[in-house]
């Protein structure tokens, strides 16, 4: 491939074009090269009828997601989990390892270890994020005079995220000088160290990631606010109060979007990195408190140059990610509930 570019790129420079402008020059060459090879077999079977004209223009107009998907996506995984089987450092070629990588880490001590930070990091974050969305999201849903500026309000701080929000909140948790610690201290509370104390490192992380509820809370509230309110209205008539509007009525409705929150929250929270990169660069998270398993992912292929065995890693990290869906999608058929769909019981029951 790299000599098919280098032939491209001279091929241009002998017909006058600048040096610089060559790379991406070959570029659009190629991919013009790829859309010809593309649409040439489409035309063909639009031509002798194997293909309608309208599916011809959706394969068409999807096109550009597909060849980014297959170039930017499915291309470096495949790659990654073919360098996962060897020993690369980014200098020498690459050696064959077999299922050395694995088995390292398997029994390596540190890959443990950010098994440990991110899985008790998601299984906490995760339920507070949840609980704390819709709680605010059921305030917000009430109709009161300016609530659209309370629900802006609610929703501005999701948009202070990354290393950002991470900086915001090395200064709340500082030991010293920090917001959290000052606040404590009015009440006569000695505040922990926080990210220089290993007990409190991950805490502390946790706490910062309930800062981005306020995009939850969007999502919840346009769960809410598609209840039907005849539900309410009969429930209300029968005596049925708040809280058993809630829990048979509020619950079983908006229970897809907490379903789908609850997916997204846990694939997010396994792939979490910034908050340990960033504190973790500050002098924080002693004793590997904050070893979340991206980080370490990066530190093994950026820091230490071994990207056969972070390329492992990642894989290892999409198992577990796609192990925890599994059994999140196994469960949600107890307790998700789909308007379209008849009761758990009616669906066993077998069809006279």
């Amino acid at each position: 491939m790299g000599e098919l570019v280098t032939a491209v790129e001279q091929a241009l420079g002998r017909l006058g074009m600048a040096p610089d402008a060559q790379p991406l020059g070959a570029f659009l060459v190629l991919l013009g090269a790829v859309y010809a090879l593309f649409l040439a077999p489409m035309w063909l079977a639009v031509r002798r009828g194997w293909m309608g004209r309208s599916t011809a223009a959706f394969w068409i107009f999807i096109s550009p997601w597909v060849f980014g998907f297959l170039l930017f996506t499915a291309g470096p995984m495949a790659y990654s989990l073919v360098l996962s089987f060897f020993d690369w450092n980014l200098i020498d070629p690459p050696s064959f390892a077999g299922l050395d990588n694995y088995t390292e880490a398997a029994s390596d001590p540190l890959v443990a270890q950010a098994v440990r930070v991110t899985l008790i990091y998601a299984a906490l974050s995760v339920p507070l994020q949840v609980a704390l969305s819709l709680g605010v999201a059921l305030l917000m849903n009430v109709q009161v005079r300016g609530i659209h500026v309370f629900r802006t309000i609610w929703y501005l701080p999701s948009l202070v995220t990354g290393v950002a929000q991470v900086v915001l909140f090395l200064w709340v948790f500082n030991p010293n000088y920090g917001l959290l610690n000052g606040v404590l201290g009015l009440v006569g509370i000695d505040g922990p160290t926080w990210f220089s104390d290993p007990t409190w490192a991950l805490p502390a992380v946790v706490i910062m990631s309930l800062w981005t509820v306020g995009g939850n809370m969007v999502i919840y509230l346009a769960g809410l606010q598609d209840v039907p309110t005849e539900l309410y209205e009969a429930a209300g008539i029968d005596g049925a109060g708040s809280l058993r509007r809630f829990w048979h009525i509020t619950l079983p409705q908006i229970s897809p979007v907490i379903f789908f929150n609850v997916i997204t929250g846990l694939i997010g929270a396994m792939q979490t990195f910034t908050q340990g990169y960033v504190v973790t660069q500050a002098g924080g998270g002693p004793s590997n408190s904050l070893l979340f398993f991206v980080l370490y992912l990066y530190q093994n292929a950026f820091e230490y140059f071994r990207m056969g065995y972070a390329s492992a890693l990642a894989w290892i990290l999409l198992l577990m990610i796609l192990l925890l869906t599994a059994l999140i999608f196994r469960g949600s058929a107890f307790w998700v509930y789909y308007e379209s769909a008849r009761p758990k019981e009616d669906r066993r029951a077998p069809h006279p």
